[in-house]
């Protein structure tokens, strides 16, 4: 499976939030909203790192992998439901990062370099 496929997947699994729950007719979601949902995740991923936390609802699993996989499907479903190419683009950013100097080591180390 490529991330479109894994795209689609969460975006059909998540259906039942993209329609009114009483006449199951498509709703339009607020985009802001669905970005501030998918950081939430990512708040919660880092207390359970800070914290050291097992995840309440599975329980064999640290909380901050449980929330990454949270994190990614919220955001799975937003390109989805938005027609995004996912794979298209993490093909496009690996492929320009990698010609990036401001991420090579000599200019991580200059004078003002990025440090993170």
């Amino acid at each position: 499976m490529n991330l479109n496929d894994y795209r689609d997947q969460c975006h059909a699994a998540n259906q039942k939030w993209w329609q009114d729950p009483a006449t199951g007719e498509p709703i339009k979601r607020n985009k802001a909203e669905l970005i501030c949902l998918m950081h939430s995740e990512l708040s919660e991923a880092m207390e359970g790192e800070r914290k050291n936390l097992m995840d309440d609802k599975l329980p064999h699993r640290k909380m901050a992998e449980v929330e990454m996989a949270d994190t990614l499907i919220r955001i799975m479903d937003y390109c989805g439901a938005f027609g995004y190419d996912l794979q298209g683009a993490f093909e496009e950013k690996m492929a320009y990062n990698a010609t990036r100097e401001d991420h090579k080591h000599e200019a991580r180390l200059i004078a003002g370099g990025k440090q993170f």
